[in-house]
């Protein structure tokens, strides 16, 4: 077996450099970390991590929780952040959370048995003791997608209101009235998507209807489906629909188009999230972007920068939402 000797020898330094060079560390020229490099893919060595946390006391593993069952603007979050941890050579451990305190209690006792540099939070998490174990040990964290007032902990949110209003103004610009709404129950973009509804019409003078507004139990498509369902049989009128998610307005043209409804010719439909499905639906889905990508590189950057910059003040910090307007929507007939 080769070992850090071995590379030592072969490149013609000291253990020491070599230490330094595994370990990402300064103070070594560019000729030697060279010969380091090139000895290390030579011989194919592979340095034991275990030895190397005991040594600097970290584990260079940091913590991701995400929901049980994510959805594809999820999906596309994590694929990002756990991209850009791998390119800052940390290891990732993921701990799957149930949508329930209870869920988060399990998910939170797994988290405790394992020792983390960091943690980066990708859902909303409600329990309480979530908040005071990572405080308390001070474990770097980054809550990405939302925030919350009570957590000593850096943010990367949106402005779910402002977003959910321009998506809604944009139907009531094209002349639409009756404009019906798919919500949610969970998290708390929830009701801050159901805000903006709200907002955008009574900007407009436009009454709010209660019996046009369904909160699904999910955010997938099947939920979107018998949320739209459940309007059609409410037998009320409405030539738009805004679903606070593209899965839930997705499952919802579904619905729409098997009732003999045409997108966007009898129904305009605007989403959320612009997933990648959205531009590939028929029609391409008008939606507002969430800055996917942004959000994800930025949250690794941000726990980084708490890991090694030794300044832990906590930042809470907004990005920008675009509206995209595709093929769903139209002026009212």
């Amino acid at each position: 077996m080769v070992s850090i000797k071995d590379i030592a020898k072969l490149a013609k330094v000291s253990v020491s450099t070599v230490s330094r060079v595994l370990n990402e560390q300064e103070h070594v020229s560019i000729e030697k970390r060279t010969r380091v490099l090139q000895a290390i893919k030579q011989t194919g060595y592979v340095p034991n991590r275990a030895a190397r946390d005991m040594v600097s006391k970290r584990t260079t593993t940091i913590g991701v929780v995400m929901p049980e069952t994510f959805n594809m603007f999820q999906r596309q979050l994590f694929a990002i952040v756990a991209h850009h941890l791998e390119q800052f050579s940390y290891y990732t451990s993921f701990y799957f959370s149930p949508t329930d305190l209870q869920g988060e209690r399990a998910c939170l006792n797994k988290l405790k048995a394992d020792r983390l540099d960091g943690i980066i939070i990708l859902h909303e998490i409600m329990l309480g003791e979530f908040k005071t174990y990572l405080e308390e040990n001070a474990i770097p964290t980054v809550l990405a997608t939302f925030s919350r007032k009570d957590w000593m902990a850096t943010s990367i949110t949106i402005s779910e209101e402002d977003a959910a209003q321009t998506a809604v103004s944009h139907l009531i610009a094209l002349g639409h009235r009756d404009i019906a709404f798919i919500g949610g129950e969970k998290s708390s973009f929830a009701p801050a998507r159901l805000a903006g509804y709200k907002m955008a019409l009574e900007q407009a003078g436009i009454g709010y209807d209660e019996q046009k507004v369904v909160l699904a139990r999910t955010y997938t498509m099947e939920a979107g489906a018998e949320a739209a369902r459940l309007l059609l049989e409410r037998d009320l009128p409405f030539t738009a629909l805004f679903a606070i998610t593209d899965e839930l307005a997705l499952g919802a043209m579904r619905t729409l188009g098997d009732g003999g409804l045409r997108v966007p010719d009898d129904v305009s439909v605007v989403g959320f999230d612009d997933i990648e499905l959205a531009s590939y639906s028929l029609p391409r889905l008008t939606t507002i972007r969430q800055p996917i990508v942004e959000m994800g590189q930025m949250a690794v950057a941000l726990l980084y920068s708490l890991l090694t910059g030794g300044n832990r003040t906590p930042l809470s910090i907004s990005l920008p939402t675009t509206f995209v307007e595709r093929d769903s929507t139209a002026h009212v007939r």
